[in-house]
């Protein structure tokens, strides 16, 4: 352990608490300070990741420690088989889709590397020579998978964050068959692309439609078949599953998948390596809890996200992105003049309140949304953007937490005096 720092922050099952690290060389006890408890804090960042839902839990639980390999053909074997296939039926019901053509994957990240193939065809159709991705997108899409940089072209999109059209169709038309990728729900603004219309410009000129389901599965209805969609990609964490699971699902007739991880003839030698037995189990239990419960938690997602806009809409200044057009039912990102998210994540956090300044993949950097950048958001507005993101164990009090802990912070704002954080 360095002795270069004298603190460092350490997470209990009870509480967060400061680890003051000695000065002396010789070893000694550490000395645990505690702060807010856990069990009283906020959480307001399920777009990052959920907790895990209690039926996943217990299948973790249950599927830890089974023996076989699924690739095994003796009865501990199968038993492991029987269910990472339970899983995969899960998955596809869900999904509208075919359980043969699902295919489970370590997460989102590598969902969407793994559909970002070239020459992928559906059907002996004319493969796919290069890749279209729309401005928003994750960065794992925006890193344009198994394709060169030099084969990848990005689509615009308007103010609140919807893909253009026309742009689509002018970057599409004359051109060979191409792949495109468009998310269905941001994960920063929310905002839900009109995808089965993408997915018929798209078809129209030849291509496949990669969608990246990863923000929307779980909060709304997601069908391969009413999409329109050639591959999609899923992950567990986002609807309450464990961190490490993921999956593409493919309609019909796609060919051309290009294994990533290669070696043993796992997941139809579309993707080696042992599957993560347990893991998926879980994925397939969070599946059924959360397609189950959508309907009354996305209602009851709605309700809160809307209360919790108005009151944060007292601030005079508060700007809101993509509120005009469809969104998920438990997102909000907003920004106001003179607020700096790194400040302002910091002084909730210290309410005992978590949320983001955007996507967790990249919050934890000093950069602007990529995201706002591409919407044509001022930047004063984009360095302060703060995203809420609502979940199926949110509450009233938590609303009300949030929108005190707020009104401490836009009273700080207009006064114009940001070193009164400090005191926040």
């Amino acid at each position: 352990m360095s002795q270069a720092a004298d603190s460092a922050a350490f997470f209990g099952s009870d509480t967060v608490c400061l680890v003051k690290r000695p000065k002396a060389a010789k070893p000694q006890r550490l000395e645990l300070e505690a702060t807010t408890p856990m069990n009283s804090r906020v959480y307001l960042d399920w777009n990052a990741t959920a907790p895990l839902r209690p039926e996943a839990r217990a299948a973790l639980a249950a599927h830890w420690d089974v023996a076989g390999n699924p690739s095994s053909i003796h009865a501990e074997g199968r038993a492991a088989r029987a269910l990472v296939e339970a899983a995969r039926d899960a998955l596809a019901r869900a999904l509208g889709a075919d359980a043969r053509n699902v295919i489970f994957t370590s997460g989102g990240t590598e969902a969407n590397g793994l559909g970002l193939t070239p020459g992928m065809s559906r059907n002996g159709s004319s493969p796919a020579k290069w890749l279209i991705v729309s401005a928003i997108e994750h960065a794992s899409v925006l890193a344009g998978g198994q394709f060169m940089r030099g084969d990848i072209a990005v689509a615009p999109v308007d103010g609140d964050g919807i893909v253009d059209r026309d742009a689509l169709r002018a970057l599409l038309h004359g051109k060979p068959a191409a792949l495109v990728s468009v998310m269905l729900a941001n994960n920063e603004t929310g905002a839900i692309q009109p995808i089965a219309e993408i997915a018929d410009i798209v078809h129209e000129a030849g291509g496949l439609l990669h969608v990246d389901a990863i923000q929307a599965f779980g909060k709304i209805p997601v069908a391969v078949g009413e999409l329109k969609a050639d591959l999609l990609s899923v992950s567990a964490h986002k609807i309450g599953g464990p961190k490490g699971v993921g999956a593409l699902v493919l309609t019909e007739g796609i060919e051309g998948v290009a294994a990533t991880i290669r070696g043993g003839g796992q997941e139809r030698g579309r993707r080696a390596g042992t599957e993560n037995v347990a893991g998926i189990a879980a994925f397939g239990a969070a599946v059924d809890a959360a397609i189950a419960a959508m309907p009354a938690e996305s209602a009851a997602m709605a309700n809160l996200r809307n209360r919790l806009e108005s009151g944060l809409k007292r601030h005079p200044g508060a700007v809101f992105f993509s509120e005009t057009v469809p969104r998920l039912p438990n997102t909000t990102l907003f920004s106001a003049p003179g607020l700096k998210a790194e400040t302002a994540v910091i002084a909730f956090d210290l309410e005992g309140i978590a949320l983001s300044s955007g996507s967790a993949c990249s919050s934890g950097k000093v950069q602007p949304s990529h995201v706002l950048a591409a919407m044509g958001v001022a930047p004063d507005l984009i360095q302060g953007a703060l995203r809420l993101s609502l979940g199926w164990q949110s509450q009233d009090a938590d609303i009300d937490r949030c929108l005190e802990a707020w009104r401490k912070l836009s009273g700080v704002l207009r006064k114009g005096n940001e070193t009164g954080l400090e005191r926040f």
